[in-house]
């Protein structure tokens, strides 16, 4: 069977794009792109047979009756928190202090958008309704745009002109705060985020909003003992009701390129990384042996809290129980011993 495949790059999938780890009774085809981009057109368009998929889309599409049926593996997880950049004139020297503040995202709907609200309110007291809200998207080209989004009630929300961006704002001191990580950026690789094209500008007077992101990063995980979740795969729902053993067949083919990643990245480890093997051990210290836990029981506690996260802020109009969003095949799929040295 030829399924379409929709991913962007990452080591914990690279294997599958590359054919090294084929599933079994699939031949995939894949097309990679940047996620932002590939979840757009899964929403609007339903491109791919499988494909990769913000959680917080799909859980608003899932609300609104969407056909897209979820696995439970997640090779995308980042304490996104940590990646906020202020200006330093805005006086944000502790988080707390974001209070009252502009904050710009990319899409108000986005899972680091979520994650970022959800952290300041449950760890540091800044509510959501306390901040104004700037959203760089535009409807055409947003992710809410394809699954009906509006701004929830009692939220203090701005779209960023069509001629701005996230960047330009937060250099020119129109935003206090956002997510744009200078030292990221690239040549555009996508039509979706403008401030990836934004060079040059005084970004001196840009810094981490939470200043050490590795020691936040590893307070946030001893104190709720997961990493943020950003993204998942899906498969159409028709596509599984005609074939049900696809979803199991992902799965496995999905872990078993998740520990080729693995094992890839100990070999590419760069020689001129003086700390190379320190650093590993380091993470390894403050995350565990494997961070990125596959199947739906490892990951039902980080899952929920995202679920009611979505309700909190508006996002969807009630909980509902996880393991709806998952391929019924696969929600007793047990992923053990998955770390390797």
């Amino acid at each position: 069977m030829r399924l379409s495949f929709g991913s962007g790059l990452n080591v914990h999938t690279e294997a599958l794009v590359d054919g090294t780890v084929t599933p079994q009774g699939i031949e995939l085809v894949p097309t990679v792109a940047h996620p932002s981009e590939l979840f757009w057109r899964q929403l609007r368009y339903g491109e791919f047979d499988v494909c990769e998929m913000s959680l917080s889309s799909l859980f608003i599409a899932h609300a609104r009756g969407s056909d897209l049926v979820a696995l439970p593996v997640f090779p995308s997880r980042r304490f996104f928190h940590t990646e906020l950049d202020v200006h330093v004139d805005a006086g944000v020297t502790e988080p707390h202090l974001l209070a009252g503040k502009r904050i710009g995202v990319g899409e108000y709907q986005q899972t680091a958008a979520l994650w970022l609200r959800a952290v300041l309110e449950h760890d540091f007291g800044v509510s959501q309704y306390d901040v104004e809200w700037y959203m760089e998207r535009g409807v055409e080209h947003s992710h809410g745009g394809a699954t009906g989004f509006t701004p929830p009630d009692g939220i203090s929300f701005h779209r960023v002109p069509p001629e701005k961006s996230l960047a330009s704002m937060l250099l020119d001191r129109e935003l206090d705060a956002a997510f744009v990580r200078p030292n990221r950026r690239t040549a555009a690789t996508n039509f979706i985020e403008r401030s990836q094209r934004q060079r040059g500008g005084d970004w001196s007077k840009v810094a981490p909003a939470f200043g050490d992101g590795v020691a936040e990063g590893a307070r946030f995980f001893a104190a709720h003992g997961y990493i943020p979740i950003n993204h998942a795969y899906v498969v159409r729902a028709d596509l599984l009701r005609r074939h049900p053993w696809v979803a199991h067949n992902l799965c496995a083919a999905f872990l078993e390129a998740k520990l080729a990643g693995q094992r890839r990245t100990f070999e590419r480890i760069p020689l001129n990384l003086v700390f190379r093997w320190e650093y590993l051990e380091r993470t390894r210290a403050a995350v565990g042996e494997d961070p990125f836990p596959y199947g739906l029981g490892a990951n039902r506690p980080v899952l929920e809290s995202m679920v009611r996260f979505s309700h909190e802020q508006g996002l969807i109009p009630e909980v509902f129980p996880v393991d709806d969003l998952f391929a019924e095949s696969t929600r007793l799929w047990s992923a053990g011993g998955q770390g390797t040295r």
